[in-house]
């Protein structure tokens, strides 16, 4: 358990440090800012959606590893995914870092994003994990107003 403990934080810490799909998208059908108080993590979504499909994530800001490598690992895991299958991978994600309640099928639909299931045990780092994720699902449910993982 140990080596694949040190292989989930190489993913983070690569994802946090070199994250993917970082940048503004010029031609996004939809962007969000999200704000996490506690922590200082800022990140701007860029959505282009085509016929209810996410063709292309990208993000801006800057926040702590977590933060940045949750976001890298969400825009690498939902690009080319439909609007409902992105929901439901927001909601299996929400679940893997708040209850860690899910089924060997559920765990492996997540992919790579079962790596940050050890932010389970670190309360505080849940709202730095899942910024990315409430601001996405903002975006989905054309929800007009800034994500705060405070309010």
């Amino acid at each position: 358990m140990g080596d694949l403990r040190e292989l989930y934080q190489e993913v983070i810490l690569d994802h946090g440090r070199h994250p993917r799909h970082f940048g503004k998208l010029a031609f996004a059908t939809h962007s969000k800012e999200g704000y996490n108080p506690l922590c200082g993590d800022q990140i701007t979504l860029y959505v282009e959606e085509n016929a209810g499909v996410l063709t292309n994530i990208r993000f801006e800001g800057c926040g702590c590893a977590i933060s940045m490598a949750s976001s890298s690992l969400m825009a690498e895991s939902l690009q080319g995914q439909t609007k409902v299958t992105a929901m439901e991978m927001f909601q299996l994600f929400h679940q893997l870092v708040t209850n860690g309640l899910l089924t060997e099928i559920q765990l492996e639909r997540l992919g790579k994003l079962k790596v940050l299931q050890g932010v389970l045990e670190f309360p505080l780092r849940v709202k730095c994990a899942t910024l990315a994720w409430h601001t996405l699902n903002a975006i989905l449910n054309n929800d007009t107003t800034t994500v705060s993982t405070e309010s």
